[in-house]
């Protein structure tokens, strides 16, 4: 019988590794307290292993992303309809997450759901374009105008960065990093006001502004290095309080190649 507990206690137990949760109890130097792993998967049953998740919304985000880059590249055609499993193919992923990055590009807009076939490029045009234009400036040019007035030089300096880097875009005829730089710049001045939800929609009404028209031709890289320099020279005006030319940048610029 000792021989058969003896037995018992050296055989391994699978169910009963531990974990450490503190220091020794009374009597048992450098011993640690420990809870048998099978407690800690009682524990942690209903929760979603975190790696698997965060992969997955990753996988999904990177195709997102991918997605708007190929809008404003223009390398998805407008009117033209794409299936999930081949877009799936050409990035190396299964359809699932393309299918859930196209279904929010459905609701920004920018695609429609083609039952049974999959997602046409929404085909958008000038009075389109011109109506968000003009949505825009009804939003964006008054809250610039207060900020001219009560923003100091030196918060608009710190923003001469994120200007240089549209220029630079610009001069490589980077379009999807022109879009993106661009629309960083215009967040980060309304971001002055201390409205987050101005900075969403304003944001969001950028984002649509910059996908291609139907049957317009490839924006220029002298169009965007024209649209970077109007960056530079709003922030000269916002500086040196010159409310008529804020006015008329912001205007000017979001009738622009890239607004």
């Amino acid at each position: 019988m000792e021989q058969a507990r003896a037995r018992d206690t050296a055989a391994p137990q699978p169910y009963a590794s531990t974990h450490v949760l503190g220091q020794a109890g009374p009597g048992q130097p450098g011993a640690q307290a420990r809870v048998p792993e099978q407690a800690r998967g009682e524990h942690t049953h209903s929760e979603p292993p975190a790696p698997r998740t965060v992969q997955r919304h990753s996988v999904r985000g990177q195709i997102l992303e991918a997605l708007r880059t190929a809008l404003v590249d223009g390398e998805l055609t407008p009117g033209k309809v794409y299936s999930a499993p081949v877009l799936g193919e050409r990035f190396g992923v299964s359809a699932t997450p393309v299918r859930e990055a196209m279904q929010q590009l459905a609701v920004e807009g920018a695609v429609e759901v083609v039952p049974n076939r999959g997602f046409r490029v929404s085909e958008r045009t000038p009075c389109e374009l011109a109506e968000l234009a003009e949505v825009r400036a009804l939003i964006e040019v008054p809250v610039m105008l207060r900020l001219a007035r009560t923003i100091p030089a030196a918060r608009w300096c710190a923003l001469r960065p994120l200007a240089e880097a549209t220029a630079a875009a610009a001069a490589v005829g980077d379009r999807a990093s022109y879009a993106e730089t661009d629309r960083a710049f215009h967040r980060a001045v309304l971001a002055l006001a201390g409205n987050q939800q101005l900075v969403m929609v304003a944001d969001d009404l950028h984002r649509r502004s910059q996908w291609p028209l139907t049957g317009a031709p490839v924006i220029r890289r002298a169009d965007l290095v024209a649209d970077a320099a109007e960056h530079m020279a709003l922030l000269e005006a916002l500086t040196a309080q010159d409310l008529p030319v804020v006015q008329s940048l912001v205007r000017e610029h979001f009738t622009g190649a890239e607004g």
